[in-house]
């Protein structure tokens, strides 16, 4: 028999190319209001930054969507399905991976364990499949360590692979930590402030691994406060401050716009 979805989900559902739609969200903390009615949509092959001065919500918001904090109330949408109650591990099943500002790698296991530990559905984790189907359990590894290696190769830290991960810079670990998150097969990728505490030459390199990924056919929602980074990989990008939109449009249109303007120099302020 063939399941259907109710009449009233398919009239509350987003339009069919949007991968993450986040709707009117709100998120209290003790009466604190970090995220005041924000929505945003990310369609499938779209990279948008999402830009504000600092406590304007945007990680809050991040958080929403990947599933680490639940909203006070709005709803949160992923590939048509209302996932505003589902757990974090649900959201990467289906195809929403994110970054972290501060990469936290296990520090004493090595570059290429690291990003093996990205891996999802593993039927090594389960004890009675090591026991009764243990030629698929080893094939199943094989297959992840050979796909780990690649992507190691993909953000250039191949010679790295056996180093334990504490050697790494900061921006070769947020390098570590996309190539963890990419083991998943995410089609969608938040991306939370990249370019902090990353050295040029690596700036270059994790831009140029996030346009492939985007030419890849991957959608990507960018936090960034390097304006530079972001008018160079955004069609579109959205302000906020104090948990609300601001602005949409262009890099140029956003970064003009005196809403914006004022937001930065009260931050400054």
């Amino acid at each position: 028999m063939t399941s259907t979805v109710p009449d009233a989900e398919q009239s509350n559902a987003p339009p069919a190319r949007a991968v993450i739609d986040a709707r009117d969200l709100v998120k209290r903390f003790d009466g604190n209001t970090a995220v005041a009615g924000m929505s945003l949509t990310l369609a499938a092959g779209e990279m948008v930054g999402l830009i504000g001065p600092n406590g304007a919500g945007k990680t809050t918001l991040f958080n929403l969507i990947a599933g680490s904090l639940k909203p006070t109330s709005g709803e949160i949408w992923i590939g048509g399905r209302d996932v505003s109650q589902e757990s974090p591990e649900k959201r990467i099943g289906r195809g929403v991976g994110r970054t972290f500002q501060i990469p936290k790698p296990f520090l004493e296991m090595t570059v290429l364990e690291n990003v093996l530990a990205g891996a999802q559905a593993q039927d090594g984790e389960r004890l009675l499949a090591n026991f009764l189907r243990p030629g698929h359990v080893r094939r199943q590894e094989r297959l992840a360590i050979d796909k780990a290696r690649t992507l190691l190769e993909f953000v250039t830290l191949s010679g790295l692979g056996a180093q334990p991960a504490r050697v790494l810079s900061g921006g070769q670990r947020k390098l570590l930590e996309l190539a963890r998150i990419l083991m998943a097969d995410p089609q969608a990728i938040l991306l939370d402030e990249p370019a902090a505490g990353v050295n040029p030459a690596l700036l270059e390199t994790i831009m140029d691994r996030v346009l492939d990924l985007n030419a890849q056919g991957k959608s990507i929602l960018l936090i960034e406060h390097n304006m530079d980074m972001v008018t160079r990989l955004c069609t579109r990008v959205v302000a906020m401050a104090l948990g609300k939109p601001l602005a949409e449009g262009t890099a140029a249109e956003v970064a003009a716009n005196t809403d914006v303007i004022s937001a930065y120099l009260g931050a400054t302020a």
